[in-house]
């Protein structure tokens, strides 16, 4: 409980410093006024002045209540015991303490600190009681239930700053638990499609080797017997390594897996297929295709229909019954893709689009996009509703390669 003095940094120490000195200030200039106004059956300054010291020791040792609460407790206590026990006139002498209780619940460890403040105001209350017995008049013993009263709720104040402030604090941790296994869910899925992708390629390139090797088995065997089927073959073989390179360097550097999963990944052909399941789920669909017959690396292809796919999840998950436009735009050396959909109807609105998206597969699309050489943009439109547009490159620059 007891706390080392870089603990806290050296504003939270000046604050207390400043807290001390006033407290100390409310005690003695209190005491004397009241002394003043009233007299008192012993003077502060008897005993060597025992009395003042008192105070401005209660008073002082505040400084330290942070640093050291059990510790500044106890000193208050004590002071309070032997002033009251040798009859010191009654006044604001107990500011010290309360604040010492306070702070002894709220900067303590629950039930540990609860038990020596509540050992210590019963301590307190008991002595008060027997000093004030002999008090005349009986109505002045008022002020002992007062400290009483005072020095419960000042430890009861205490621990509810403590208990919400513990709250607080696992409410932080446990959102930025969550935070971080999103984060790592999101890495995670990213890892999976780009060994999704490994895998496919691998495939590809593999297929196309073989159709390689045997194009170039048959212009051996016919070369000098049926010429006329060398140009045929050695076009076939041209054609195929041009493809195969391109998906080489498209993915140069992503590693397979031992898995041995070699289904087929969707790619634009399947677009119609997945437009009707939107529809069959409630989204007015309209797609727009520059060039639906362009032949895509297949790379390229199963990206923009993950893309296309995680899109039109969204609008179904987050949204609901709305009107999407899907426009695929297929140029020379780029793929440009643009999901755009009308958000909730006026009547259901409840969330702005920023709300409505998690954002979590949009980071899958983006690593996506950043794996072919792509950039993806994914942001709330002024209608209200959320466009995610793509830019898939054909072939990857040489910087990729």
């Amino acid at each position: 409980m007891e706390h080392r003095a870089g603990s806290f940094p050296l504003r939270v120490v000046t604050q207390d410093v400043v807290i001390a000195l006033f407290v100390t200030a409310m005690q003695v200039q209190g005491t004397l006024v009241k002394v003043a106004a009233e007299g008192a059956p012993r003077p502060l300054s008897d005993f060597g002045n025992l009395g003042l010291a008192l105070l401005v020791i209660s008073g002082v040792v505040v400084a330290g209540r942070r640093l050291w609460p059990v510790s500044v407790f106890a000193v208050t206590a004590i002071a309070s015991l032997v002033y009251y026990g040798l009859g010191f006139p009654d006044g604001p002498g107990w500011l010290g303490l309360f604040v010492a209780l306070y702070t002894l619940a709220a900067y303590g460890d629950g039930r540990r600190s609860l038990v020596i403040a509540g050992v210590g105001i019963g301590g307190l209350t008991v002595t008060w009681l027997t000093f004030a017995s002999g008090i005349k008049p009986h109505a002045a013993i008022g002020w002992v239930f007062f400290r009483i009263g005072a020095s419960v709720m000042s430890a009861a104040l205490g621990e509810s700053v403590r208990t919400r402030r513990f709250i607080a604090a696992e409410a932080q941790e446990r959102a930025e638990l969550a935070e971080r296994t999103r984060e790592e869910e999101a890495r995670a899925r990213v890892d999976a499609e780009r060994l999704r992708i490994a895998r496919e390629v691998h495939d590809t390139v593999a297929h196309a080797v073989a159709i390689i090797n045997v194009q170039a088995g048959v212009t051996a065997h016919v070369l000098d017997k049926r010429p006329e089927l060398v140009r045929e073959a050695l076009q076939t073989i041209e054609q195929t390594s041009s493809r195969a390179l391109e998906e080489m360097r498209t993915i140069l550097g992503v590693l397979r897996d031992g898995a041995d999963d070699r289904a087929p990944h969707p790619g634009l052909g399947q677009i119609a297929e997945l437009t009707a399941k939107a529809r069959d789920a409630g989204l007015d669909v309209t797609l727009e295709s520059s060039s639906p017959g362009t032949e895509l690396p297949s790379a390229v292809g199963s990206a923009a229909y993950r893309i296309l796919q995680e899109s039109i999840t969204n609008v179904i998950r987050h949204v609901g019954p709305t009107r999407v436009s899907v426009v695929v735009n297929t140029g020379s050396d780029v793929l440009k893709i643009r999901v755009t959909d009308e958000g909730r109807p006026a009547a259901m609105a409840g969330e702005t689009a920023e709300q409505q998206r998690p954002g979590r597969g949009i980071i899958g699309m983006r690593e996506r996009c950043q794996l072919l050489g792509g950039e993806l943009d994914a942001k709330p439109t002024a209608a209200g509703g959320f466009e995610v547009t793509a830019t898939l490159p054909l072939a990857p620059t040489e910087s990729r390669v």
